[in-house]
């Protein structure tokens, strides 16, 4: 008997189908929460770029000097915040961590060590749950870096810089659910994680090394990690009569057949197109130079991924292949976009 998950056949349409068809068309009282909601947030966003300054770089300055890793803490909605923010910092080469500020009072205070500095969210700035970690920072001499909306707070007083948030609406009609605040929590630390990765010189061969899955790791790949080469690539004299320049365009299977020089540079290319365009009863006598496009498209071995395709979409013919050529002029091999489908690029 088979196992696993088994649906009875039915008549009735899918739920999705059925709720999709209830919509005729958009509630507005809908639309206009929605679009207030959006329009708080923004003003708060707005504001709180409005009122950026020395405090931010010093801030920056805190996090960039830190030996070890930035802690990033905070307690409730603030909490699930600096969980993002300490993944975004990771993921732009600043070594972070998320502590749960109560966790922290159990044990977990072990994890802040020498040479770290913190980052700790409380909109408020009165969460009693990170009474312990500034107790902490102030024993070992740590580095605290404070993101509140009260100046004078309990946290920004015992911080060495504090990103005070501006005064702003919650998007909640009650005034009482963290929304704009906690936008505002998100995008201050997007802004001190691509502060962070400017100072630092973080490269896009940095990011794929600490994103190597999934499509963004692919579109970071080097040409060099997908191309062909050796006998695959599809190499002729330029001197090499058509007869038989057509036989190992037809073997090599890439559409094209790239044609070298007496310096053994790429000197032109050979298409279908080209073929047509030559089209005569000479055509198999002829010599490859006379047949071929010159001063073809290319592009270099470490050029990424995402490059190459860009490259074969951009031009008004679009190319299903590009010859990879070095500095040198050398052919190092060929990248066919069938290539960047199987690596996930496409």
């Amino acid at each position: 008997m088979a196992h696993g998950l088994r649906f009875a056949a039915t008549d009735e349409p899918h739920p999705v189908s059925r709720a999709a068809a209830m919509i005729s068309e958009p509630d507005h009282q809908d639309l206009d929460v929605a679009r207030d909601v959006l329009a708080t947030e923004a003003a708060g966003l707005h504001a709180l770029s409005a009122t950026l300054g020395a405090e931010f770089s010093l801030a920056v300055d805190c996090l960039a000097r830190a030996s070890g890793r930035i802690v990033v803490s905070g307690m409730g909605k603030s909490g699930l915040v600096a969980r993002k923010i300490a993944a975004t910092l990771a993921s732009v080469g600043t070594p972070a961590m998320f502590v749960h500020p109560a966790e922290a009072s159990h044990g977990d205070l072990g994890m802040i060590l020498p040479g770290d500095a913190v980052l700790a969210l409380s909109n408020s700035g009165e969460t009693a749950e990170l009474a312990d970690i500034v107790d902490h920072v102030r024993r070992f001499g740590l580095k605290l870096v404070a993101i509140t909306a009260r100046e004078g707070s309990a946290l920004s007083l015992a911080a060495d810089v504090t990103l005070l948030l501006p005064p702003a609406a919650e998007a909640c009609p009650m005034g009482l659910a963290p929304t704009t605040s906690t936008t505002m929590q998100m995008a201050l630390g997007d802004a001190l994680a691509v502060a962070l990765l400017k100072r630092r010189g973080f490269t896009e061969a940095d990011f794929r090394r600490f994103h190597p899955g999934g499509r963004l790791g692919a579109r970071l790949r080097r040409v060099r990690e997908v191309m062909h080469t050796g006998e695959a690539v599809p190499l002729a004299d330029s001197d090499m009569p058509m007869d038989r320049a057509l036989v190992l365009m037809t073997e090599k299977r890439f559409g094209c057949l790239g044609i070298t020089g007496p310096d053994g540079k790429l000197a032109g290319i050979i298409t279908d197109g080209d073929l047509r365009r030559a089209m005569g009863p000479d055509l198999l006598t002829r010599p490859a130079h006379e047949i071929m496009t010159r001063a073809p498209r290319t592009i270099g071995p470490d050029a990424l991924a995402a490059e190459a395709l860009h490259d074969m979409n951009a031009h008004e013919r679009p190319v299903t292949a590009l010859f990879v050529v070095g500095q040198d002029g050398i052919v190092a091999g060929i990248l066919h976009i069938h290539d960047l489908l199987r690596a996930g690029v496409a």
